[in-house]
């Protein structure tokens, strides 16, 4: 039967639409689906579960061209909560990154804080017990009064969840840019373990099982968080939309939930994240093809007055719903009673597959489950560049002026707030809690060692690491979305570890618009081929767009999460050695003022950010990296460290002050230096700086000519200064630069 949409239209106005993030030709799809008008508990919940947060509809169909296969992976996207690998020894690695970045940008500390309560959630609703926390930030202008807000703000609500719950914060990575101004980005992941055997289910099934909400009380906060993290132009009106945490409540949930996990009384876990009580029902019941009744008259809560629009919509934190085998409530509600928590029964599984929401009764809203999944509207739009491009990459580094002195440009790139240690940052985080914690934050990547369920050291260790680049993904989407899953690879191989599978948390614009459409289909289609050729492919992850206000959007920025295995064997530190090691480029010698283009260089120097970024070869990528972590190579490169940001020279300078040793040149480099500029700040990609010890330099030399990978001689260790192409420098004035240089960028 026909619907009368003009009828159906005086139901509800533009605005009232605009609140749940729908436009008017989405409500009328809603109308015809159901046959009928939605109330407004039904619009509400249409609204969350179509909103870009939990529908995806711009990115989804983009998403299928990952990679999602491979020789280590338990569970690819979509199957649960996170992804999972098999680290050996019995063991699972459960990972995820997601954003908060709306929230933080109007509420820094708890959106920050409240990003890691709930990506900590997506870990242990699995049943495995966080190990690691990994942040991705931007910042707008450093000198700007607001990102210093956002900057403490963030930084202290990442510390702060972090350090309570006692989940170590062992890597990340923080840059800033003029683009991030009014749209910080806050991307959080966290890493977990489990046996292989063991991991719970997020799924209803067993017509009858009763459902259960536990942990936090439910309140007004966070209501419409979902929708406002779908729209454009955050701001501060919208605070009510960011959630409140409380880490302590929520250690004392993610310990009842690991404490049940092999009880065998439950039948399925799901955290309430994005859209609350709403999307966890939904998911849950359509994973298991059956139908939820809730009555949220049964849900504690901690506000008095509270409507079933408000209880279904609540993004209150510290929240599970649980799925139980019939006749183990009990069980279950003793084991929540011990650690202090509400366990509240509100439902049960049904045979249909829809969800229906009783309030203390009455039916307040019934919409099948596949209406909100799978009917979610997706969007494939024209991608077309951004014709400033052309022009961008028209620029040719060679026209600058050479800088009059070497050595002082490098001291100024190691004092800039892209390069600078973030020592200021990462010191505020518990990074050792647990003592498993291999390296700690501040090199190529954290490595953690892996424990079994009786605390017995498994073996194996992982290597933890995210990247990305939004000003080299803004010059250039494909090859940008190619280089940040190459470079987080990359820092996993220079520790040994074997890249197994990422994460991303794709962070854009507004896809409606062309040129930001564009942006994400060619970053997707870089990411995914470097996915491919590097063997790590995609097992889970997260889409942020709508960055950006007043028209203006955030560099496109795909963040990295990567995981590398290593199998019985230490670790390779970035940095050390001895006095008289031989330092070496691993990977391509490059002299060319084009590899200039997109560098920090460029952009501090020169506040230039223009010109087209060396490209990535993956054949080359892959052997550097297969070089790195072959088992007959590895006890012959003492250290290794990645060649990114500020290119050789900033790499060089690096491994000098964290080992406390300088560098004098090789003598036959000079023969090999064309531009020095270009030699020293150009940012081609698979290259890395390593040290070998002299007795064994023959046989790395070997190995590398077998295998088809350049190596060069740079110089030797020793002494107090960096002696290198043009540039020298005492490494007391490199260090005062980069040891404070964040600081004097943030005013302190």
């Amino acid at each position: 039967m026909a619907v009368d949409l003009t009828a159906a239209d005086a139901a509800y106005s533009d605005a009232d639409l605009r609140g749940v993030a729908l436009v008017r030709a989405e409500y009328h799809q809603i109308v015809e689906l159901l046959g009928r008008v939605p109330n407004h508990v039904e619009l509400g919940i249409f609204g969350a579960m179509w909103s870009e947060h939990c529908g995806y509809k711009n990115s989804r169909p983009l998403l299928k061209r990952f990679p999602t296969e491979g020789p280590r992976v338990l569970l690819g996207p979509g199957a649960e909560n996170a992804g999972a690998i098999d680290a050996g020894a019995g063991l699972a690695v459960v990972f995820k990154i997601e954003s908060h970045n709306h929230p933080s940008a109007v509420e820094p500390f708890q959106g920050a804080a409240t990003g890691v309560g709930g990506i900590l959630r997506d870990i242990f609703t699995m049943g495995a017990r966080p190990i690691a926390l990994l942040d991705a930030l931007r910042f707008g202008d450093p000198a700007a009064a607001r990102t210093r807000y956002l900057v403490d703000g963030v930084v202290g609500g990442i510390s702060h969840y972090g350090n309570c719950i006692g989940v170590p914060t062992v890597g990340g990575e923080v840059y800033f840019d003029a683009s991030y101004q009014a749209n910080p980005l806050v991307n959080a992941m966290c890493v977990g373990v489990v046996p292989k055997d063991h991991i719970l289910p997020a799924r209803a099934s067993g017509i009858g099982n009763p459902v259960l909400l536990v942990g936090a009380s439910t309140g007004r906060d966070g209501i419409h968080g979902a929708t406002f993290a779908s729209v454009t132009d955050p701001n501060a009106t919208q605070r009510s939309a960011v959630q409140v945490g409380n880490p302590f409540l929520e250690k004392l949930l993610m310990e009842a939930c690991l404490e049940l996990r092999d009880t065998g009384w439950l039948v399925g876990l799901q955290d309430l994240g994005a859209a609350g009580l709403t999307s966890s029902t939904v998911e849950a019941a359509h994973k298991g093809g059956c139908g939820l009744a809730i009555d949220v008259a049964h849900v504690a809560r901690r506000e008095s007055g509270m409507h079933a629009y408000e209880i279904m919509l609540s993004e209150s934190q510290e929240r599970m719903l649980v799925i139980a085998h019939k006749g183990h409530e009990a069980d279950i509600q003793r084991v929540f009673d011990k650690w202090g928590l509400h366990s509240n029964i509100i439902g049960q599984v049904i045979a249909e597959e829809v969800l229906r929401v009783l309030d203390d009764g009455e039916v307040v809203a019934e919409i099948p489950t596949a209406l909100l999944t799978d009917a979610v509207p997706t969007y494939t739009r024209e991608p077309i560049p951004d014709p400033a491009l052309e022009d961008l990459w028209r620029f040719d580094p060679a026209t600058l002026p050479e800088p009059a002195d070497l050595g002082a440009t490098l001291v100024e790139l190691l004092g800039a707030p892209d390069i600078a240690s973030r020592r200021r940052i990462w010191r505020t985080y518990d990074h050792m809690v647990g003592a498993n914690t291999l390296i700690a934050p501040g090199y190529d990547a954290a490595v953690l060692r892996l424990r079994t369920e009786d605390d017995q050291d498994a073996g194996v260790s992982i290597a933890l690491s995210t990247d990305g680049n939004g000003r080299l993904t803004y010059l250039d989407p494909f090859n940008g979305g190619a280089l940040a899953v190459a470079e987080a690879a990359r820092n996993c191989a220079c520790a040994g570890a074997k890249p197994a599978a990422l994460t991303n948390c794709l962070n854009f614009g507004n896809p409606e618009k062309p040129a930001i459409y564009y942006q994400m289909v060619e970053a997707i289609n870089g990411m995914a081929e470097a996915a491919r050729a590097l063997g790590a492919p995609v097992v889970s992850g997260n889409a942020s767009l709508y960055n950006e206000t007043g028209g203006t959007a955030i560099y496109p920025t795909p963040i990295i999460g990567m995981v590398g295995v290593l199998d019985q064997r230490a670790p390779r530190p970035s940095a050390g050695g001895r006095a008289g090691d031989i330092i070496a480029l691993l990977g391509p010698w490059r002299d060319a003022p084009h590899d200039l283009a997109g560098s920090t260089y460029l952009a501090v120097i020169h506040t230039t950010v223009a010109g087209r970024p060396p490209l990535l070869d993956l054949a080359t990528e892959r052997a550097v990296q297969d070089f790195l972590t072959a088992d007959a190579v590895f006890d012959l490169i003492r250290t290794a460290h990645d060649c990114a940001d500020g290119g050789l020279g900033v790499a060089l300078a690096e491994w000098c002050l964290w080992s406390e040793m300088g560098i004098l040149p090789d003598k036959d480099l000079g023969t090999h230096i064309g531009d020095p500029t270009a030699v020293l700040f150009g940012e081609a990609p698979s290259r890395v700086v390593i040290s070998v010890a002299p007795d064994d330099w023959a046989a790395l030399a070997d190995q590398a000519a077998a295998r088809g990978v350049e190596l060069t001689r740079l110089g030797v260790a020793g002494g107090d200064q960096f002696v290198f192409a043009g540039a020298h420098v005492a490494l007391a004035d490199l260090r005062n630069a980069w040891e404070h240089g964040l600081a004097r960028a943030l005013g302190a």
